[in-house]
């Protein structure tokens, strides 16, 4: 087991390392920098300020040379300054880390509770109007545009209903928890709904394909009851590949709820991300890509973790 916390933990490494070079290599090639939006917004900036600006920043050498002098500060623990917020880097993304995780745990894991049962429950009553149902709220929930989707519920719930409000995180002034929980409903039952299709029909698709096995009808001659069968015997073989499936999904929610962040107004890590891309803020830019692919490897990481526990012919 230590030898391979020690592989996976180097495999990390590599991969941020690759990623870190990537991304810097690929914002480095977009067009326009930090200096020239400065000369866009003061027109009084004359050549020689910036190329003096530029020389000050780092700007003015070559790419190569630009990401390992950034590499070493980053190894350091200097991340250097957000351009956009004039603060370090730290300071910024953390808030916007803790409004992600928010979300994010609260859909993760109210789409689990909702999906997990659904699957099984269409899985033993296959075909019939039970599974029908269900089958068809999978299939609606996986074809619904996230911003479509956004859209709907805001019209009806905050437009139409007046229930809960349309964005943002907590009214000026009203400090209470009640008042932060109702910014909560609307962004997370948006993103519980978009990861609710994919979790229920694969964990639909594996338990179908468990029941069918030859030790679920071993299990069932023995006499062992329904319940059993289902739950000890063919549901932890089914969650194996549905384990992989909610790994990919948190990681892709961590970093990807971009549209539902910029539809309710939610300063989280999609919406930063966003930001610093669009505003060449290179610093703040890295590390929020950089902690994304980080919470992805962890998911992968944690799911490695599961099978063992679901499949004790499972060893590392």
């Amino acid at each position: 087991m230590t030898q391979y916390l020690v592989d996976r933990i180097f495999q990390s490494v590599v991969v941020l390392a690759i990623m870190s070079f990537v991304i810097y290599w690929l914002m480095g090639l977009m067009p326009g920098d930090p200096i020239d939006l400065m000369i866009s917004a003061d027109p009084k900036l004359t050549p020689a300020d910036a190329a003096r600006l530029r020389k000050l920043f780092g700007l003015d050498i070559p790419l190569l040379e630009r990401y390992w002098n950034w590499l070493i500060s980053a190894i350091s623990g200097n991340f250097g300054f957000s351009r956009l917020h004039a603060k370090p880097v730290l300071n910024v993304i953390w808030p916007a880390l803790w409004n992600t995780t928010l979300i994010l745990g609260l859909s993760f894991s109210f789409s689990i509770l909702i999906s997990i049962p659904a699957g099984i429950i269409a899985a033993i009553r296959q075909y019939s109007r039970t599974d029908y149902i269900i089958n068809i709220t999978a299939f609606i929930a996986i074809s619904i545009p996230s911003f479509w989707l956004s859209i709907i519920l805001i019209t009806i719930f905050s437009v139409v209903l007046g229930i809960f409000p349309a964005g943002g995180m907590e009214t000026i002034g009203i400090d209470t928890t009640w008042d932060k929980s109702k910014y909560l409903v609307l962004p997370v039952a948006t993103l519980t709904l978009l990861s609710l299709g994919t979790q229920l029909r694969f964990t639909r698709s594996e338990m179908i394909q468990t029941l069918r096995q030859d030790f679920i009808l071993t299990a069932r001659a023995k006499g062992a009851s329904e319940f059993r069968v289902v739950f000890k015997h063919a549901l932890r073989n089914a969650m194996i590949p549905v384990t992989t499936i909610i790994a990919l999904e948190f990681g892709y929610l961590f970093s990807g709820a971009l549209t539902i962040e910029i539809v309710f107004a939610y300063p989280g890590m999609g919406k930063l991300i966003f930001d610093a891309i669009i505003g060449n803020d290179f610093n703040l830019a890295m590390i929020a890509l950089l902690l994304a692919t980080c919470m992805t490897l962890t998911g992968n990481f944690l799911a490695d973790l599961a099978y063992a526990w679901l499949d004790p012919r499972i060893s590392y």
